[in-house]
């Protein structure tokens, strides 16, 4: 009997069964319990990722930064000696000169308004830079652990036909020994099973070292439960190159060049207003000897900024020429992603359509190859060698499509993280509605 490997490729264990795989392997634990869908992945990376946790951090800085950002600077306390005599009878003495006084004094000074409001305009643009890049952190994150997680979905998958093929080979060479014992073949022929089997099992051992990485990449992003068994699939996202392109300029690595611009913006605002004068107020008390009256002090003080041509103005012109560099930038940054998102919507054609070959065409002919060679092999009309070349075909179609549909699933991931309307509006982990 012959196993169609059609009927096999979309086959998967049970996930108790790969639980206790994964306990005889060391791995202890309840993991038919713990098992990992699509979704929980997700959760996990986006609430154990480290690089998450120091955004977070980030955010909270740039926010506790901003509490000050309007304020006056802090006061100033004067302590001093004014007049003190060094020569004569009354040198050094604080109270026998009628000009000697010791004197305490608070100032403060007060930038100008339009200053203040460009530093308050600026903190705040850092906020949301910070909430911003957050945001794109969090993105990628959460595409590169669905692309994690499919890689190992779609090579448990090949797993999991290899596992059917080991079975499928025991009845191939039970039928090559019943063939011999009916005096209808060769001695020879008997070696042909075991050939296959070794094949067989060398796969498994490439897949085996395929999904111990895979489990490893998973684990950087939702950490030890990268270990749990897998359990339902991941969403089927559509595909559209128009609706990608219409949402390219809400591209999470676009939109961070506004609150960019907004902090560029109010720099310059702050070096324009170096050309208003700031002032401060100064008060102080100055004690006499006894027999002298007290005395009080009050000071007015203004900047003069009256060399703007070689202090200000170039400030201004280097914030200025910085913010014209950001525009800049953000246009090459946009027309990078308009280039990136065609070539990866051309790769997702290519796979989609390869995929479609695959399952329709490929596979099924490969099918029946090898049940033709059968047949011609059981009425010995065919060669032993043309079987077994048309088995290991139909293996390589099988494990094949599989391949190319989990490389499908990972570039609509891909597609969908960077390009679709989740980006924006984010509506829940996976995508789905």
């Amino acid at each position: 009997m012959v196993i169609p490997l059609s009927a096999v490729r979309l086959w998967r264990p049970p996930v108790c069964r790969t639980a206790v795989l994964l306990v005889l392997a060391g791995l202890a634990g309840s993991v038919c319990a713990e098992s990992l869908s699509f979704d929980d992945a997700l959760t996990l990376a986006v609430s154990e990722t480290p690089v998450l946790r120091a955004e977070s951090a980030q955010i909270d800085a740039a926010r506790q930064a901003a509490i000050p950002a309007g304020e006056l600077p802090d006061p100033k306390l004067a302590l001093g000696i004014d007049n003190l005599p060094i020569e004569g009878p009354d040198r050094y003495s604080l109270t026998r000169d009628f000009m000697t006084m010791r004197r305490i004094g608070l100032m403060q000074e007060f930038p100008n308004a339009a200053k203040r409001d460009a530093r308050v305009a600026a903190a705040r643009g850092r906020v949301a830079q910070a909430e911003a890049q957050t945001r794109i952190t969090r993105l990628a994150v959460l595409r590169e652990t669905a692309v994690a997680w499919i890689a190992r979905d779609a090579v448990e998958r090949q797993l999991a036909g290899i596992d059917a093929l080991v079975e499928e080979n025991r009845v191939f060479e039970a039928s090559v020994r019943a063939r011999i014992a009916g005096g209808k073949g060769n001695a020879l022929e008997v070696v042909a099973p075991r050939q296959e089997a070794a094949m067989i099992e060398a796969r498994r051992d490439e897949l085996d070292a395929r999904r111990r990485q895979a489990v490893a990449a998973l684990e950087r992003w939702v950490g030890p439960r990268a270990q749990a068994p897998l359990a339902g699939s991941a969403p089927d996202w559509p595909i559209d190159r128009d609706a990608l392109a219409h949402a390219l300029h809400g591209h999470p690595e676009l939109t961070v060049f506004d609150p960019k611009a907004r902090v560029l913006d109010a720099e310059v605002a702050e070096a324009q207003a170096g050309k208003k004068p700031d002032w401060a107020l100064e008060l102080a008390y100055q004690k006499r000897g006894s027999q002298f009256s007290d005395m009080a002090m009050v000071n007015v003080t203004f900047d003069l900024p009256v060399f703007t041509g070689s202090r200000q103005n170039p400030q201004i012109a280097a914030r200025q020429a910085e913010r014209a560099a950001l525009d800049a930038e953000r246009e090459a940054v946009l027309r990078e992603h308009a280039a990136m998102l065609e070539t990866d919507f051309a790769e997702y054609q290519r796979l989609a359509r390869a995929v479609t070959r695959q399952r329709n065409v490929l596979l099924p002919l490969a099918d029946e190859k090898a049940a033709l060679a059968l047949a011609a092999w059981r009425g010995g009309k065919g060669e032993l060698a043309d079987l077994v070349m048309a088995r290991r075909e139909r293996i390589d179609a099988g494990l094949m499509a599989i391949a190319l549909e989990g490389e499908r699933r990972q570039m609509a991931a891909r597609l969908h993280y960077a390009y679709g309307d989740y980006a924006n509006s984010e509506p829940n982990l996976s995508g789905e509605k």
